[in-house]
């Protein structure tokens, strides 16, 4: 069977996160580092001090010590001791760091300490993440996930200073961490979107959700999927849509196809083997709806999958 029993944990995992953590930055008066758009994720948090943060397009947000920020494929944007500071690219400043620090500025104990991540994601699944997600989240200190947050980035930044063995996989396993208590944070707030992250948090849809995931091969009804969520048929498939932004079976067909482009890009099973896998009776049923939602025949993908590692190898 595929998947596990838990949506974010089944997207992550099909998202094969890649880790990139620090340096840290330490800055200490006027200062502006501009970053370059990129995908797919970025994650930080000030240890120390106060700063701001501009996105093109939107108004400067200020930073305070303890805060988190996530980053969802965002335009360009400037962090910066004032919003007025000229910024500098941050990729220049970036190639300066020594011991895993950025230092603008002499070393001082009144300094900005503040320490990012960038995750990218295995692009064939990333907007099973990217898509809900605002270019910024911020979780402030004394919000309900602020402290466990503000704990995490404190851990990270440790690490990212320190030469200790074991330091890259314990910073790898530390960002992802940051990354699901972030998503617990978002889908938690009050302005969350639509999306089966937010609907996670409604008892009947989730538990709904929960259930497609954990038995993805299972033949699922709109009414067991109702049943489950002690909804009518009608009712369920109105709040099911309105939170997820699809209907109840078309989100249980994009599930299967995004587990059955993964197996696929990884060829761990046979497109017959994979079909019964992801809950359809036939081969040609299964190879029908892949074509639909992929825009391919699983043979093509497959082949073009296996090309592509030939060619990087």
């Amino acid at each position: 069977m595929l998947g596990f029993q838990d949506p974010v944990a089944d997207a992550i995992g099909l998202l094969r996160p890649r880790t990139v953590v620090g340096p840290s930055l330490r800055a200490v008066g006027e200062w502006a580092l501009r970053f370059e758009t990129f995908l797919h994720v970025r994650i930080g948090g000030l240890v120390r001090g106060t700063c701001w943060l501009t996105l093109d397009g939107h108004e400067p947000v200020l930073l305070r010590e303890g805060d988190t920020f996530m980053l969802g494929n965002p335009p360009p944007y400037v962090l910066a001791s004032t919003p007025g500071a000229r910024p500098r690219p941050a990729q220049e400043a970036w190639a300066e760091a020594v011991d895993g620090f950025v230092r603008i500025g002499p070393e001082s104990d009144q300094d900005v300490y503040l320490c990012v991540g960038h995750i990218g994601f295995d692009e064939q699944n990333a907007a099973l993440l990217t898509d809900l997600l605002p270019p910024l989240v911020i979780v402030r200190a004394a919000d309900p996930h602020g402290a466990r947050l503000g704990q995490l980035i404190d851990h990270l930044a440790t690490e990212v200073g320190s030469a200790a063995a074991g330091g890259p996989l314990v910073q790898n396993h530390l960002a992802q961490i940051l990354l699901v208590h972030m998503l617990r944070a978002h889908a938690g707030q009050t302005d969350r979107p639509t999306g089966w992250l937010g609907a996670l948090n409604d008892d009947g849809i989730g538990t709904a959700l929960r259930a497609v995931h954990a038995d993805v091969a299972h033949s699922w009804s709109l009414q067991e999927l109702a049943e489950l969520s002690h909804m009518s048929r009608s009712a369920f498939a109105q709040s099911f849509k309105s939170h997820v932004g699809v209907p109840p079976l078309e989100y249980l067909i994009q599930w299967r196809m995004s587990l059955a482009r993964d197996a696929l890009a990884r060829d761990t099973l046979s497109i017959s083997e994979l079909a019964r896998a992801t809950g359809y009776q036939s081969e040609s049923a299964f190879s029908t709806a892949f074509r639909r939602v992929v825009g391919a025949s699983p043979a093509k993908f497959r082949d073009e999958a296996r090309r592509s590692v030939t060619s990087e190898g």
